[in-house]
């Protein structure tokens, strides 16, 4: 089941008016079933793999509360994170690596092992397995009780809004919630107008924007071989505009999903490509699981106490296994290896730049120098988008090559833009849609409040205006059907 579906648009109320009739003291076990319910209609059989992941977390977290010694305690979390992280190497990696030796034996001329192993990816592995995961660390570092409640800790594994593509939820806020969930007032206008807000602009951001670049971008990048600069260009910039209005949707959906039913998740992105470095942007793009790799990853690894050189190899170390986590494929590596050679080379560089900064008299405060700063940061992480595309190494420095060699300004002018799988009509569309979102985020870049906030203290003719009018482009615009193949989220495959 999918955000934008049919069957989510009946599941949803139903699931609203049942915590609304039964028992307060049920709602947790109601919201379980619907959760369990979210999930099966992807595939049954792997409801057993999120099963037992949460029994495995569930029992090393109260296993931690009787341990008393340091060494039990670490060999009761090292267990959980060797089962969780085992579970999602068998099913996302292991076929990966089974191909890259099989290559590398064939190589010298070894009988090769294997050929087509091939096991399918459940979906939301990598999100809820981290989730779990978090929550027996943080009960080790004592920095939560453990949850004593089964099926209250099964629900904060299994809480269907963020079930499958995050926000990768810390056990203080999304189970600390879950656990006065009897006591918390259901159905508060500001939280449903506020929530239903959020998905209707969610909606938005998928339909009418991230599928119809989709569009744009497939053709491209499935046949950028054919094409010079300009469409190359176009390509990566539409595939950066695409992840992120996909991605982001998807968040700003669940978001106000959990909002209608009085749960508050974490904000997943604050305007990214509006981030002044490339830390910056880390700091702004899928905040949850950056945090994760930053709190579980890259502090216990030293972070920046230690000397110059650990520290850039933990911020690689970390990086690499960002990019890893997003899937078994070199492309994923390279992205991975590329946002941490940027954060490296900027550290580096900083005096120098600041020397030089000094000596030209840049106005570093001034709106001009914080527009250049932005522009390169994206740049840079564009270009990295890449690798994030393209389907194998090889391909994505081909592309690399082609984009800075294959010249063609003449093609902005031609009408080749036009024909790269949106028509004119179609660019257009795309153009006001696009319009629409970075108002968006200039409100929340300038006045730190999301859509729904910022609308709240407008006017009622404009509030319902702006809503109404995205409820119509969604009805309209919104790429949609049986036959549109893209129309599930992008972060689903993680």
């Amino acid at each position: 089941m999918i955000f934008n579906s049919i069957d989510f648009l009946f599941f949803f109320p139903i699931v609203i008016l049942l915590c609304v009739i039964l028992p307060k003291r049920l709602r947790y076990l109601w919201l379980l079933l619907a959760s369990y319910y979210f999930y099966l209609c992807w595939n049954a059989k792997y409801v057993f793999l999120l099963l037992g992941a949460t029994v495995v977390t569930y029992l090393g977290g109260i296993l931690l509360s009787h341990a008393n010694r340091g060494a039990a305690r670490k060999l009761i979390v090292a267990s959980c994170a060797v089962i969780d992280l085992g579970l999602l190497f068998y099913f996302k990696y292991f076929g990966w690596f089974l191909d890259t030796l099989d290559r590398i034996l064939s190589g010298l001329n070894i009988t090769v092992l294997h050929r087509g192993f091939d096991i399918v990816l459940p979906v939301g592995i990598s999100f809820y397995l981290f989730q779990s995961l978090g929550y027996v660390i943080d009960v080790y570092r004592r920095k939560i009780p453990p949850e004593r409640n089964p099926l209250r800790y099964a629900l904060f594994v299994s809480f269907f809004p963020q079930l499958v593509a995050g926000p990768i939820e810390r056990s203080e806020n999304l189970l600390g919630q879950l656990r006065d969930l009897d006591r918390r007032k259901l159905l508060e206008p500001g939280s449903v107008s506020g929530g239903l807000t959020l998905m209707v602009w969610g909606l938005f951001l998928k339909m009418v924007i991230a599928d119809r670049v989709a569009l744009l971008v497939d053709t491209v990048f499935d046949e950028y071989y054919l094409y010079g600069t300009v469409a190359l260009l176009a390509g990566s910039l539409g595939f950066a505009l695409q992840i992120y209005c996909d991605f982001m949707g998807y968040s700003t959906i669940a978001v106000g999903a959990a909002r209608v039913l009085g749960i508050r998740l974490t904000d997943n992105f604050n305007t990214p490509y509006f981030a002044c470095c490339v830390s910056d942007f880390w700091r702004r793009w899928h905040i949850s699981l950056s945090s994760w790799f930053r709190d579980y990853v890259y502090i216990p690894l030293g972070g920046n106490r230690c000397g110059r050189l650990r520290k850039y190899g933990n911020i690689l170390t970390t990086f690499v296994a960002s990019g890893l986590w997003h899937g078994a494929n070199w492309t994923f590596l390279a992205w991975g290896l590329l946002q941490g050679l940027y954060q490296v080379a900027g550290d580096l560089t900083r005096p120098f730049r600041q020397k030089l900064y000094a000596r030209w008299h840049c106005k570093t405060e001034s709106l001009s120098f914080r527009l250049g700063q932005s522009l390169s940061t994206f740049l840079f992480v564009d270009f990295a988008w890449i690798f994030f595309r393209a389907e194998s190494m090889s391909k994505a420095f081909d592309y690399c090559k082609r984009l800075f060699t294959q010249w063609d300004p003449w093609s902005l002018f031609n009408g080749e833009l036009y024909t790269l799988g949106l028509d004119r009509f179609e660019f257009n569309i795309l153009i006001v849609a696009v319009l629409a979102l970075f108002l968006a985020d200039l409100v929340l870049f300038l006045k730190k409040q999301d859509l729904a906030a910022f609308l709240k203290e407008q006017c009622v003719w404009f509030r319902w205006g702006v809503i109404w009018l995205l409820v119509l482009a969604i009805l309209v615009y919104g790429i949609y059907g049986e036959a549109f193949e893209s129309s599930q989220f992008i972060y689903f495959q993680f």
